[in-house]
């Protein structure tokens, strides 16, 4: 759901370029939330450190490819590494019955203010009842190391539910710009609605 967007331009120069609009969202303290219904489905969150390349370059593939997530896919090897094995930036998966069903990513690298870069589905799960057990989850892992802030990004191309779902989660918008990214192409981008 979440996406990270690195905007090309300010206008689009060709036909494989997407105008978007950018929504900068915080929360400035831990939300109280209900707990949401345990899955009816087998679940389990878990840590991956120092994940390989190869792994996390899928789950992104296979999570993001819907929403046209495309900052990492411009990263080497090396410098993709370097970032997703700093021993603050913490990568979970949610697997399904066994399954990789989900992948979020934080980054705690400030000590005062985390960032949820990436946050999202697999394809066969959205639309499942998955997303909001997931994401409050996601949201205690992230302020248990206790920030001043948690803030996330997303776009005009990410799921329609994603932006009402984050405001229902306590987030507020603090911003929202205008660019330009690189249109994705990918067979199969359109997965079910996400349940929001």
């Amino acid at each position: 759901m979440t996406t990270q967007y690195s905007p090309l331009s300010l206008t689009p120069t060709n036909e494989d370029r997407i105008e978007v609009t950018i929504t900068y969202l915080e929360q400035s303290s831990r939300p109280n939330l209900p707990r949401p219904p345990t899955p009816k489905r087998k679940t389990a969150l878990m840590r991956v450190e120092d994940p390989p390349i190869h792994f996390y370059r899928y789950l992104y593939d296979l999570v993001g490819a819907p929403w046209n997530w495309i900052s990492r896919r411009k990263m080497n090897d090396e410098d993709l590494a370097a970032l997703i094995h700093d021993p603050d930036v913490y990568f979970y998966v949610l697997y399904v019955n066994g399954a990789p069903g989900g992948m979020a990513e934080i980054d705690a690298r400030k000590s005062d203010v985390h960032e949820l870069k990436f946050f999202g589905l697999s394809p066969d799960y959205v639309g499942c009842g998955l997303g909001r057990f997931f994401l409050t989850n996601i949201l205690d892992l992230a302020w248990s190391r206790a920030p001043q802030k948690l803030r996330l990004e997303t776009c005009t191309l990410d799921h329609p539910a994603a932006l009402p779902l984050y405001q229902k989660f306590g987030f507020a918008v603090t911003d929202r710009r205008s660019g330009v990214v690189e249109r994705l192409e990918r067979e199969n981008r359109s997965p079910r609605a996400l349940d929001a």
